[in-house]
């Protein structure tokens, strides 16, 4: 793939601003851990969620890098492990093994299969239509009823939010651009971007200005302070970085408002199932995040949103 000069320095601008992050973390952990047994559970949660970006950083960079099945992969890859994770926190039964391997290891790659296909009409329908349809079909001939449609609402909703919703985001890559083509990598760049600084700017608001609570029973770290400060942070950095998007200044800030909002619905409802759940995370794969879905549950409800308010308004649909 030929390098982008613009999307090196998008690169080079995340580089920049994890080293600061860094450099601030070792700084706190050494006031606070003077006289002190070591640093308090705020600082160490905060240099692990550090440690954390970095290597997610370096991934998600090196995928992206390698070009578009390079990335496919990794969305696929992600998509894969964040299912895992939900159906393990909604415990299944064996009549459900059989569907699952259908799920897994068919209904996922061919979802992403099709998009590096360019196959637009059929992956858009994929899930939503026909795997819906085949999901309690699969499950019924097994003759194992016991809480059958709780069963396979379960694992509907499970391939919707983490296969079909997530792979919106991959799918921003083939997306024919007026006057950008070529350069969706930045697209996708910048939208992972904005969705991920959001949660970031939104937990340091929060934990910095925050006193009331947006819904204390379901994310009791979500305050208005913390969500007004960082969508606001979030929607004004997507703004300034509107040269590596097909959009005017005043799209990019519309778009980045689309994507904030969307990922706060995100986060909320997905903290909702885990409240349900009575756990605090997903999983314990990312160091100071949880799991896998602990850390894109906002790319789960702001990709579909943003890859069709894209398609809609700057491709041709002919």
């Amino acid at each position: 793939m030929k390098t982008d000069r613009e999307l090196l320095w998008l690169a080079g601008g995340i580089l920049g601003l994890l080293t600061v992050s860094s450099v601030i973390g070792w700084l706190l952990a050494r006031r606070v851990g003077v006289g002190a047994e070591g640093p308090n559970k705020t600082i160490q949660n905060l240099n692990a969620r550090i440690r954390a970006w970095w290597v997610m950083v370096a991934v998600f960079a090196l995928a992206l890098f390698t070009g578009t099945i390079g990335t496919l992969v990794l969305f696929a890859l992600l998509s894969f492990l964040a299912l895992r994770e939900f159906i393990t926190l909604t415990p299944t039964r064996p009549g459900d093994h059989r569907t699952l391997f259908w799920v897994f290891f068919v209904i996922t790659p061919l979802q992403y299969w099709m998009i590096a296909e360019r196959w637009y009409g059929f992956w858009t329908i994929l899930i939503p239509v026909y795997a819906f349809l085949f999901i309690p079909l699969r499950s019924a001939v097994t003759g194992d009823l016991e809480r059958f449609l709780e069963r396979a609402a379960k694992i509907q909703w499970g391939l919707m939010i983490c296969v079909y919703c997530v792979s919106h985001a991959a799918a921003l890559l083939q997306l024919e651009i007026r006057g950008y083509e070529g350069q969706n990598a930045k697209l996708l760049f910048w939208f992972v971007l904005v969705a991920q600084l959001s949660d970031v700017l939104q937990y340091v608001w929060g934990k910095t200005l925050g006193r009331h609570k947006i819904a204390p029973l379901v994310s009791p770290n979500k305050t208005l302070e913390g969500f007004v400060g960082g969508t606001l942070s979030a929607v004004g950095i997507g703004a300034a970085l509107w040269w590596a998007t097909p959009f005017t200044p005043a799209q990019a800030a519309g778009m980045g408002l689309a994507i904030t909002m969307m990922g706060f619905a995100g986060g909320l409802v997905m903290s909702a199932i885990k409240r349900d759940r009575g756990v605090k995370d997903y999983g314990a794969l990312i160091e100071g995040h949880g799991g896998v879905l602990d850390r894109i549950d906002s790319l789960c409800f702001a990709a579909p949103v943003f890859f069709h308010l894209t398609r809609f308004y700057f491709t041709s649909l002919d």
